[in-house]
């Protein structure tokens, strides 16, 4: 029985092809637009995910999420150091900055360009935060050491520096030595890395915490965040609730910082609502397009489906059938579309696109394509178990 199933479901090339791509668009909608969906979110705690070493990070108790800086008195820093349970903790600046360069295009035209940056400042000693060196591109973190020295990252590069032949942007030795101005103090490019994609589009520079201090524009208070690491044996959680009752500040572990970052982009932004109107559009098209084609499938072929009754094939029987080949096209559909999305991620891989597979979008989609042909299933059901055997005798 299995394989007259299948030989009906194959007999008729257009139909079968139809509920395939149908199926096909709402897998590939549905996890092309949720790793989109994840890339984005992911983007907004970029900064938290790219600095590592540290354990809990300690902020203004009002902060709601990573770019929501305020402020604070450098003694907290002091205050943090003295908790039970914390091992080190180091300064974090992080903030806006204005840099201004001479940069000469392809023609050797002098164009002035301004274009506000993301000032990251570590800690001058430990360098806590600093890219690892996997992902220096050119230089080195330890030049950070020298004098009005800066880290780069390569993302934004185009910015700081239009109008460049393609293959410039491809040497990043070529920007090593350049010059920036910010906050009318001088800034030397000693290395480039490689910073994840952050919400915005400012380029990212990492300095020391002291430089920092001096690129930004003044303010009373400068420290941005405190980064601590908990003693050996002791919980993040705990250690952080320590903080909290002790000083007085917020501190979260950097898990609970990144799932901060992004709740609040998920509650205060259309992010969520756009990428979810999109998904249920496929899955309603998908819906549509499957459930329909396999409807008419199961009509023209219940002159078959009656000769099997006659020949003592039961109701079950057929259900088996039918079920059957709604999972062979739901296999397919689901391989198809979940392939095709993963192509378009590896094609648009470096780009400004956001694309992450998060794998719970997997079995999202496998389920969503489940219940596409569950929905189909039912319907065309219904029609064979009340199909009377003698119909394949009239006419």
């Amino acid at each position: 029985m299995s394989w007259i199933a299948l030989k009906m479901l194959v007999g008729d090339r257009a139909k079968f092809l139809g509920i395939v791509m149908g199926l096909t668009f709402s897998a590939l909608l549905i996890m092309q637009q949720g790793s989109i969906f994840c890339g984005l979110m992911r983007r907004t705690a970029g900064q938290i995910i790219d600095i590592t070493g540290a354990d809990l990070w300690v902020m203004d108790p009002n902060v709601r999420f990573v770019d929501d800086v305020k402020p604070m008195i450098e003694n907290n820093l002091y205050r943090v150091r003295g908790v039970d349970g914390v091992l080190w903790a180091v300064p974090l600046y992080k903030g806006q900055a204005r840099a201004k360069l001479n940069s000469y295009d392809r023609d050797g035209k002098k164009q002035e360009v301004i274009e506000q940056v993301i000032l990251i400042g570590l800690d001058d000693s430990s360098m806590v935060g600093a890219p690892p060196p996997s992902r220096i591109l050119a230089g080195s973190r330890q030049a950070l050491r020298r004098p009005d020295a800066i880290i780069i990252d390569k993302n934004r590069l185009p910015k700081l520096f239009p109008n460049q032949p393609k293959e410039i942007y491809e040497d990043y030795d070529w920007f090593v030595g350049k010059e920036l101005e910010m906050n009318d103090h001088r800034a030397i490019i000693v290395g480039v890395c490689e910073a994840t994609r952050t919400f915005q589009s400012n380029p990212v520079v990492y300095t020391t915490y002291s430089r920092a201090k001096l690129f930004a524009p003044q303010e009373r208070k400068i420290l941005s965040y405190v980064l601590a690491k908990t003693e050996p044996g002791r919980k993040p959680e705990e250690v952080a609730e320590q903080i909290r009752r002790q000083t007085g500040l917020g501190a979260l572990t950097s898990e609970q910082f990144i799932w901060k970052t992004m709740g609040y982009y998920f509650k205060y932004t259309g992010i969520p609502i756009n990428f979810g109107i999109t998904a249920a559009l496929g899955f309603l098209v998908g819906t549509a397009i499957a459930g329909q084609t396999f409807y008419n499938f199961t009509l023209e072929n219940l002159k078959q489906f009656g000769a099997l009754k006659a020949m003592g094939a039961t109701n079950l029987r057929i259900v088996k059938m039918i079920l059957l080949q709604a999972t062979v096209v739901g296999l397919l559909g689901y391989g198809i579309g979940v392939g095709l999305g993963a192509l378009f991620g590896m094609v648009n891989e470096g780009t400004e696109l956001a694309f992450f597979p998060y794998w719970p979008i997997l079995p999202i989609t496998a389920c969503a394509v489940v219940l596409i042909c569950i929905l189909a299933s039912l319907v065309s059901v219904r029609r064979v178990i009340v199909l009377e055997p003698a119909v394949v005798f009239r006419g």
